[in-house]
């Protein structure tokens, strides 16, 4: 009986997959303030040259360059376990597989781009970056990066997991970034939100906006996204890759694939190699998990929005809840983003991905049903895919139907017990947005067209 699948150095990924190569339809190009498309030269005020190329490229494969590959190799390939003491404590005839990215030095899967962004600003004369942080993964990421290729890193983190998660912050200065709670007045974008709520918990799209401002304010500073744009969800594709190597050593494939979605990135990882098979006419489902109290793809619509609150983006074709959205402070605070990936919201308005929501307390007891048969506590965030996987698997118990179902878990959570702590006191809650909330929001969507 075996438990882990382990791939050799050797079969480290070569290339990235690109899944706008597979796309039936074009992407919907960005925007300018004037509902004009943008042309890549629009980006170059806050990205480099190689990667304003990959977000706007059409080829199928991308080579990965041979220092980011030396840096990969500290912790990929990584492993995928076959779930047996949960399969047996569900009591399913399913075969529940889990990939680990928790096992990258940061605790995620996010060093899976945050080493080829500050990759790719090194090379091109950049020493200073600029970001957003929810949960702190990341940040934590990136300020990795930042210290292992020589680049500076600030850090705008949402205001209330700043303060929930004290030791991804500490995490990001021990490896040499500057870290401050957001909203901040350190940006206009950041002292226009407090003159007008001072008591804010702040938000991804407020963060946004301030890391994007400073970056486009000075010459030697870029800006580095964790989520949500192409070129993220290209350097995230290895995780599938190496997936789909690991399940045909078990001799199995997925019937289904579930990753949590907030902004897209590891969702996209495990699933976009997946697609290109079902692209070319295989099986599978594709299942993007996201909270309840920040429904995007199931309760948003499919719209251009700017990527930021403030409106400092170009505007994007995605599921949105509106940018001035702001999300309840939920513990899974990689999901809280009004918006998602422009290609996963366009896979989902197509109906090639699926997407659920999951209630809080739900996850909750997901994770703790999973810790306590894996031995691994999961983030919050990956609590919602294992949640998603744990339905479908009782619901194989009760049809007797032996599914192959994959999961990606995306980080661990041993900087999150304090929210763990407040599950076991009972002081957690679900919360579904209210749909005249949403509604609300959504009326302050850009004009376009």
């Amino acid at each position: 009986m075996t438990t882990k699948f382990l791939l050799p150095e050797t079969e480290l990924p070569t290339h990235w997959y690109n899944v706008v190569a597979d796309l039936p339809t074009p992407p919907p190009p960005p925007l300018g303030p004037d509902g004009k498309p943008v042309g890549p030269d629009a980006l170059a005020a806050i990205f480099p040259g190689p990667l304003i190329e990959q977000e706007v490229s059409a080829e199928r494969w991308i080579p990965i360059p041979e220092p980011v590959r030396e840096i990969y190799r500290l912790w990929r390939p990584t492993p995928l376990y076959r779930a047996h003491r949960l399969e047996r404590a569900l009591g399913t005839p399913a075969h529940i597989y889990y990939k680990n990215e928790s096992v990258s030095p940061a605790g995620s899967h996010k060093p899976n781009t945050s080493i080829p962004q500050a990759y790719y600003n090194k090379i091109s004369g950049i020493h200073r970056l600029t970001t957003e942080t929810g949960a702190g993964q990341w940040g934590c990421s990136l300020a990795l990066a930042g210290q292992l290729l020589g680049v500076e890193v600030r850090v705008y983190m949402v205001k209330i997991s700043y303060g929930q998660k004290p030791y991804r912050r500490s995490l990001m200065q021990t490896w040499g970034a500057e870290v401050f709670a957001s909203p901040t007045n350190l940006t206009n974008a950041g002292r226009s939100i407090l003159a007008k709520t001072p008591d804010t918990d702040g938000s991804l799209g407020i963060a946004i906006s301030e890391a994007v401002e400073e970056a486009a304010g000075r010459q030697d500073t870029n800006y580095a996204l964790g989520s949500v744009l192409n070129h993220v969800m290209l350097h995230q594709t290895v995780i599938g890759e190496e997936a789909k190597k690991q399940m045909a050593m078990a001799g199995e494939y997925p019937d289904m694939v579930f990753g949590c979605c907030g902004g897209g990135s590891n969702f996209a990882g495990i699933a976009f190699p997946f697609f290109a098979d079902k692209a070319a006419g295989k099986q599978v489902r594709l299942v993007a998990v996201e909270p309840t109290s920040c429904p995007t793809l199931t309760k948003g619509v499919y719209a251009y929005d700017f990527g930021d609150a403030t409106g400092l983006t170009p505007l994007l074709k995605m599921h949105t809840l509106g940018h001035d959205f702001m999300p309840p402070g939920i513990h899974a605070g990689g999901l809280r983003y009004h918006g998602a990936s422009p290609l996963v919201s366009q896979l989902v308005h197509e109906g090639l991905v699926e997407a659920v929501a999951i209630p809080q307390l739900e996850t909750f007891e997901a994770g703790v049903q999973f810790a306590r048969t894996e031995g691994i506590v999961p983030a919050p965030e990956s609590t919602h895919a294992i949640a998603a996987t744990i339905r479908a698997a009782r619901e194989c118990a009760k049809t007797g139907e032996r599914k192959v179902l994959l999961v990606n878990l995306s980080g661990h959570g041993h900087f999150d017990m304090s929210s763990y702590d407040r599950y076991f006191a009972g002081e957690l809650q679900n919360f579904e947005y209210p749909g005249e909330a949403i509604q609300e929001s959504l009326k302050h969507l850009p004009k376009v067209g």
